[in-house]
């Protein structure tokens, strides 16, 4: 039997973790990229029969990764699948700051996890599955920050730029293929994860925005990160995926 072929990194905790284990059906096969495994999610892949491969992979060494990637998928056999999708989802917040005081590191592994690395997979996965002619979908996970500037969000706000403007591109290279792939960059909403701990965390003199953050914790605002994971399959799952390169699942 055929399956589709899911890639997903920043698998191991929050919504993508909540993704991957909602990816865990019959059908499919899962390669996850992650900084660390995670036992849970293998036990329950081996439950429910489904292939799991978990690379622990740090992604702010995206040259790696995609060269990994690439060389994985030319050994994979199409004719055995029925789909491939890549999830791009890992992403970094830096210390919350004005960028007058953003240490250069900081911005630098920002950008490396969450634009560098997601364009690089990107370019391994349609280059080493150009030739396929099953259907291939690619989905960034930006953010509404890539749309709306914050002060002290420099780092995020740039990298999630950058991602929707890439994805973009790729959708015009991809729209002039016979076969060519249907990609989007989509926000997730509000969700209730670590990120949204650091942002209600920070000192309001460096975070202007604060108190709105907690507000939305405080009025129940917040998805959980299944609800928000069950939002991003649904939209992948859409006919009319990739249409628009630019997405938010409350559309």
């Amino acid at each position: 039997m055929t399956k589709h072929l899911y890639i997903l990194t920043g698998a191991s905790r929050g919504m993508g973790l909540a993704i991957a284990e909602q990816l865990l059906q019959a059908g499919n096969s899962l390669l996850c990229i992650s900084r660390h495994s995670n036992d849970t999610l293998a036990a329950a892949a081996q439950k429910a029969d489904v292939p799991l491969l978990q690379w622990t992979q740090d992604l702010a060494d995206g040259q790696s990764a995609s060269e990994r990637l690439r060389q994985w998928l030319a050994s994979q056999n199409p004719a055995e699948l029925s789909g491939a999708t890549l999830i791009n989802n890992a992403g970094v917040i830096p210390p919350i700051g004005p960028l007058s005081q953003s240490q250069p590191a900081d911005l630098a592994l920002a950008l490396r996890v969450g634009l560098e690395a997601p364009m690089q997979l990107c370019a391994a996965f349609l280059g080493a599955t150009d030739a396929w002619t099953l259907p291939r979908r690619v989905l960034n996970i930006s953010s509404g920050l890539g749309r709306s500037a914050m002060a002290s969000q420099a780092g995020y706000c740039a990298a999630k730029a950058g991602m929707d403007h890439f994805t973009r591109c790729m959708a015009l290279d991809e729209a002039l293929k016979t076969h060519g792939a249907k990609v989007c960059s989509l926000a997730p909403g509000v969700i209730d994860t670590d990120m949204q701990v650091q942002l209600r965390g920070a000192a309001v003199k460096a975070f202007p925005d604060q108190a709105k953050f907690t507000q939305l914790k405080e009025k129940g605002l917040l998805s959980s990160p299944q609800q928000a994971a069950h939002q991003v399959l649904s939209y992948l799952a859409r006919p009319d995926f990739g249409l628009n390169p630019i997405g938010d699942v409350r559309d």
